[in-house]
């Protein structure tokens, strides 16, 4: 039976110390962090995803980001090496959480740098961001690992963003969506929705046509509903902060087999 798991790991103590690159630096509440981080996983319970808990790295302040530490493509994870060199240490635990739900382990290795957040999955096509956390070594050890197994891999330069998922996600029925002062180059994209919010562009597809998405994006909810999706929002304030959203404090593991 294919089973839906979600990788999660608890914000560290210090994560008001988190990068900050696109945005001003503000204050972060830790401790509301973690209430909220409590209610998005419980959220994603809720939806029938089974919660896996990495071990926390409390002396990793993005350590919370979980999926800047890998790509999983079918049962295959591919561990990032990424481009801020302060992450580098979250990603030892990460692996060793996937190799024990069943995925065949592979590694970025230097010269590559590349970040899960840069990578959007859209069926068998990944596209990925090439900007400022990952590098063309690492999109070309991306396409080695991914190909062979049936994926089409994307080049897509960023700017403007963190990551590429900063920018854009996709709806169920493929189509991508994003934040038009954000979005490069949208003709990439086969499909493509504007939104009316920045955090409107972040969605997790929790099953039966529900969307996880951020509460700072009612009017992009609304666009949502209109279109027959149900959205479920969820209050990712001191993430936000800190260039979070909804996609990036999971790995949802779709593929598995129990």
């Amino acid at each position: 039976m294919p089973s839906r798991k979600a990788l999660i790991r608890r914000p560290s103590p210090r994560l008001a110390e988190g990068l900050v690159t696109h945005i001003e630096r503000t204050p972060v509440d830790a401790a509301l962090a973690l209430e909220q981080w409590q209610t998005y996983a419980e959220t994603l319970r809720e939806h029938g995803w089974e919660t896996v808990e990495t071990e926390p790295a409390d002396d990793c302040p993005d350590g919370v980001f979980v999926e800047d530490t890998v790509v999983v493509f079918r049962n295959v994870a591919l561990i990032a090496r990424p481009g801020a060199e302060s992450r580098r240490p979250e990603t030892a635990a990460v692996e060793e959480s996937l190799a024990r739900l069943g995925c065949s382990v592979n590694w970025v290795w230097e010269p590559g740098t590349l970040e899960g957040g840069d990578v959007l999955k859209v069926g068998d096509t990944i596209y990925v961001g090439r900007g400022g956390r990952t590098n063309a070594a690492g999109v070309a050890q991306l396409r080695q690992v991914f190909e062979p197994l049936g994926a089409r891999v994307v080049a897509v330069p960023i700017s403007k963003v963190l990551h590429l998922k900063s920018a854009v996600t996709a709806l169920p029925d493929a189509t991508v969506i994003g934040y038009p002062p954000l979005v490069e180059t949208p003709s990439v994209f086969p499909r493509h929705l504007p939104v009316p919010e920045e955090s409107g562009a972040h969605v997790v597809l929790l099953g039966g046509g529900r969307l996880l998405m951020a509460a700072s994006a009612p009017k992009s909810a609304e666009l949502f509903a209109d279109l027959g999706y149900e959205p479920v929002p969820v209050d990712i304030s001191e993430f936000e902060k800190l260039e979070g959203c909804v996609t990036c404090l999971s790995v949802r593991l779709r593929d598995l087999h129990a």
